[in-house]
């Protein structure tokens, strides 16, 4: 069996070698961007504003240049599922 220690270890080199390029060693979390965005029938422009994503960041993730990471991910999801509460709750939040 394997001690804390040892998984830890295994972690931490399976970080390293993502970090350096091995896209084998780890999970990417993904998520089609433009689909969403068809979800909400918004243009890019429109759907920056409604979800508080600056323009470029958008457009790159679309146009494959960037990844969103893992928050964004889960914010990119909850949109999928729930585009009017999401759009609802950040128009509150000052």
């Amino acid at each position: 069996m394997k001690s804390a220690f040892d998984k830890i270890a295994a972690g931490l080199e399976d970080a390293i070698a993502f970090a350096e390029g091995d896209e084998t060693r780890g999970r990417i979390a993904t998520v089609d961007v433009r689909a969403v965005r068809a979800v909400t029938r918004k243009t890019q422009d429109a759907f920056a504003r409604a979800y508080r994503i600056p323009l470029g960041t958008l457009r790159d993730w679309e146009q494959g240049r960037r990844r969103p990471d893992s928050g964004s991910v889960t914010l990119l999801k909850m949109i999928e599922a729930e585009p009017e509460t999401v759009e609802r709750i950040l128009a509150g939040v000052a």
